[in-house]
């Protein structure tokens, strides 16, 4: 692994250790003050926006066991399954983008319907 995929993975890992533990933070002193942000939630595209939306998302946690992960220069993907009372399975996949230390990209996917209770779905 070149030094440039390696460094960008470590940013990553401390930011998603920082994050799952529940240190929003934390986890926001590795992201770039002028980062761009892609959520399935389209108001989400600066850090104050991420910072808001961690931070209403961290407290379900329950866990955020780790899939895989690719890294690929300056680019890192991260899959895993963000834990919470409605469910254990719905898989989430992050790619961030990592320049000079700090995350200056990050593109979330998941299932949103994942989240919603199973009596509260649709039929």
């Amino acid at each position: 692994m070149s030094n440039l995929a390696a460094d960008a993975l470590s940013t990553v890992e401390a930011y998603h250790e920082a994050w799952t533990s529940g240190d929003v933070d934390r986890a926001l002193s590795y992201v770039s003050d002028d980062v761009r942000c892609f959520a399935p939630d389209e108001d989400v595209t600066t850090k104050d926006d991420w910072r808001e939306y961690l931070s209403s998302f961290v407290p379900m946690l329950t866990g955020a066991p780790e899939h895989t992960r690719m890294t690929d220069g300056d680019r890192v993907a991260l899959w895993y399954f963000p834990q919470t009372a409605a469910t254990v399975t719905t898989l989430a996949s992050e790619l961030f983008t990592v320049r000079g230390g700090q995350i200056v990209e990050i593109r979330l996917a998941f299932d949103r319907l994942g989240y919603v209770p199973r009596e509260q779905q649709p039929a």
